[in-house]
This record gives C-alpha cells, structure tokens and sequence, in this order.
C-alpha cells in the first residue's frame, strides 16, 4: 500500500480548526500585527515572507483549511476542483481504494502546489489519524457516505459529503446524532441549496408570496427500486491497484465484479441500486422540505399511485414525486403551488411563475448546478462554527422522506410514518426496512 506520511493517531479526540502548534501561531500573528503597527516590521523582510503575513492575495497559514479527501472519481474530481479554487484551502491527502485515482489527484495537487508532498493513502482510517486536517471532501459511492462521515466527525474532522448521504433511516438518525455530539460542520452535497433561483423559488413558497402553500412537486429522477445482487465472480485485481474489501467496506460481501466496481453509484440503501427517489430526490425532495419549513420533520404519509408517488405533511401539504408533466427547464426541476401562485424552476436557471409579479425580485441567472457557492457556504462555516445550508439535521430528515418514500415504493403499498418517533405506524413490514446489517468492522 502507498500510505504517504501521517502524524501520530489520536482516534475520536476534538479536533480544531488550525493545528496544534495554534497558541504559537496565534502568539505569532499578533507579534506580526503589533509590529507592523510599529513600523519595525520593515527589518523583518528576510525573515517572514509575504505569504506569511497573508499579504500579496496570500491566505495567512493561520487562516487556512487543510483538506484531505476520500473516494475522488468524476463527482468528486468536480467537486474537488471547486475547493482547490478557494484560496484559504490547503488540499493534503487523497484516499482512494483504487490507485489509479490515488495518483491522479496526486498529480492534480502536487501540478497546483509546485511540489510533491500529497499524500495517498487506501484506508480511510489512516488519512483521519492525521491531526493536521481540518476538513474532509468525501465522494465515495453512496454505499461509504454516513459511515465515512460519522468515522470522519468522531476523529475530528468537518465534512462535506457528496450525496445520498446514508443507506437508510436508521443511518440518516446516526448521521445528525453523531455531528450534534462532536459539534463537527457537516455540509450534505445538495448545492442547489445554494443556487440562487431555487432560492427565490422556495422564498416565494415559504413567506406566503405564493398564498397557503398546498402542493409541490418533486423529479425523482426514477422510482424504481432494484437489488444489487450477485453478479458471476471475476478474477481480483492486486489489492495495491483495488481493494475490493474496501470497496465493499459496510456492504455484505460478494465476489469481485468489475461492473460493480465501475458501475455509477453502489448501494444506496438495503442493497437498493436503482434508489427510487433517493438518487435526484435528494435533491428536489430536500428543496421541498425547505419550502415547507419542514427540515426537522418529514412527511406523514407514502403512496404509489400509478407512475408517482403522493406523499403528505402533517400541515396538510401534498408533495407529489413524478418524472412526467415539467415545463422545459432542465434537470432536477420543483414546483410549489399556493392557493393564489404557482412557481416552477429547475437546472437552467430559469423561473416560471403564474404572474410576472412574482419574478420582479429575482437575481442573476445562473444556469447548471455549480458547487461553487455551496463549497463556500461548508468553508465559512468550518471557520465560524456555524450551520450550513444542508447541515446534518437537514440531510437526515430530507434523506428520511426518500427512504421512507422507497420502503413505499419496495413494498407497493402505502405506508404511514411518525416523524417524532421515527417508525412507520402499525407497521413491522416497513419497520424492518428502517435499517440494515453492517459488515464487520464497519459498524456505527
């Protein structure tokens, strides 16, 4: 295994946003401040450099956060992209099951840097050890999310993590727990949250722009649901170039297969691969939590009917996940309809409203779905210690509303949850859906 460098375990303890040399380089700063008030600091142009002093466009050592990250393939080698343009991140370490990737992301940091102090490494558990990094970047396949996450917030470390973020509600409830206790920053990576026209859209909903708010409407983006299955054992590749262990990680084991290994997205849930809504829903179904006012709750009631799924909050509203029937506005499209206006938007940027008056405030046009301002939103707050857009407690009960919603779907019939005791009603059959069995020694 390439492992690169680490400093000295310290498994589970409260980690800081700066390293732990922070009361020199606190004591530090404020020499360099109250010298250059002093105007001594014209002797010191040899000894402290510029980029020290945070002069010059540079971020200040004091000031940066350093990023590792887990499980970089095409969503996370985007997303990555997006940290590396931030000029107060400093990206240290990559891990990757595979070594293909290892290098790569190697390659793209140390090209960034000028040197070659990136660090690889194939056990996530390693890259967590170390004390130096404040923040981690994890994009693995669905199958890794919450486990990574809650291993990554109990040895420290903030985290901004790709979506689905769990497998099932059991794990979405483990999730916000684990990141109340440890007092982390968790961002999930649903980043039209920080889009500006679904921000105007669910603004119109949520402050009654719209009258009482009766329905909306989410794109699944599919509601089926499948199981992942066994596919025909295949010949294992050197453990060096993939760990198929690792891979496989909480997942019940089976034999090598490439087309598991590539295929888009493991596991998202029971063995699920198809995800029903969980895949896009984590992303329209989380915009519809928002307007609703609904991100510590999630709806009462799940129902097939036909090609959609009906579901209700306990305040009456409706929400309706269909694939059919959307205006021409790109992917990942919402609707919310009021007893007075109705507003649609999606991934071109555009917004279509029952009235022009209701659009006469919106912003810029901002077409697709860059991370940009969602990368921003977690960095701001790993420095401030505040919330985020799509914090923990977002994430579990937006996550709930998809899981539940395929426990619906799995079952073909409708189904009744208590979001307050987080169990469906009179209802073993569902209830044993709620979680899973973890594979040794992935457990949380």
């Amino acid at each position: 295994m390439n492992h690169g460098t680490s400093n000295s375990p310290r498994h589970g303890s409260s980690q800081h946003l700066h390293k732990p040399d922070n009361a020199n380089r606190l004591n530090r700063r404020r020499f360099l401040s109250k010298a250059a008030q002093a105007g001594t600091l014209l002797l010191l142009p040899q000894v402290v450099p510029s980029s020290v002093l945070g002069r010059d466009g540079a971020t200040a050592p004091s000031e940066r956060i350093v990023l590792g990250a887990i499980g970089i393939g095409n969503r996370g080698s985007y997303v990555l992209g997006c940290f590396l343009q931030q000029p107060d991140v400093r990206f240290v370490a990559i891990c990757d099951v595979k070594a293909a990737r290892r290098e790569s992301v190697k390659k793209t940091a140390d090209t960034k840097y000028g040197n070659q102090e990136c660090a690889t490494y194939q056990d996530l558990r390693e890259l967590l050890a170390r004390d130096d990094i404040d923040a981690v970047l994890i994009a693995t396949g669905p199958n890794w999310h919450a486990t990574a996450s809650i291993m990554a917030a109990k040895a420290g470390k903030d985290v901004y993590c790709e979506k689905p973020c769990t497998k099932n509600i059991a794990q979405s409830l483990a999730l916000a727990e684990t990141f109340r206790r440890t007092g982390r920053v968790f961002q999930a990576g649903t980043q039209r949250r920080s889009l500006p026209n679904f921000m105007y859209a669910i603004d119109l909903a949520r402050h009654g722009k719209l009258g009482h708010l009766q329905t909306m409407h989410a794109h699944p983006g599919g509601l089926g649901t499948s199981m992942s299955g066994w596919a025909p054992p295949e010949p294992e590749p050197a453990r060096d170039q993939v760990d198929w262990d690792l891979y496989l990680g909480p997942a019940a084991w089976r034999p090598y297969s490439r087309r598991l290994l590539d295929g888009f997205n493991f596991e998202k849930g029971g063995g699920l691969v198809g995800g029903g809504c969980l895949e896009w829903g984590s992303h329209c179904v989380d915009l519809c939590q928002w307007a609703n006012d609904a991100d510590n709750t999630a709806p009462i009631e799940y129902e097939p009917k036909g090609d959609q799924l009906h579901a209700r909050y306990a305040n009456g509203v409706k929400l309706v996940m269909r694939n059919e029937g959307w205006l021409p506005l790109g992917s990942c499209p919402v609707r919310f309809e009021g007893d007075t206006g109705w507003v649609e938007t999606a991934d071109n940027g555009d917004l279509v409203a029952s009235s022009e008056a209701l659009l006469a405030g919106k912003g810029a046009k901002i077409s697709g779905y860059p991370a940009d301002f969602h990368v921003r939103n977690f960095l701001d707050c790993v420095k401030s210690r505040g919330q985020p857009r799509a914090s923990a407690d977002v994430a579990c009960y937006s996550h709930i509303a998809c899981h539940a919603a395929n426990v619906a779907l799995f079952l073909g019939r409708k189904v009744q949850y208590d979001p307050k005791k987080n169990e469906f009603i009179n209802d073993d059959e569902a209830n044993r859906l709620r979680s899973e069995a973890l594979r040794e020694p992935w457990q949380i």
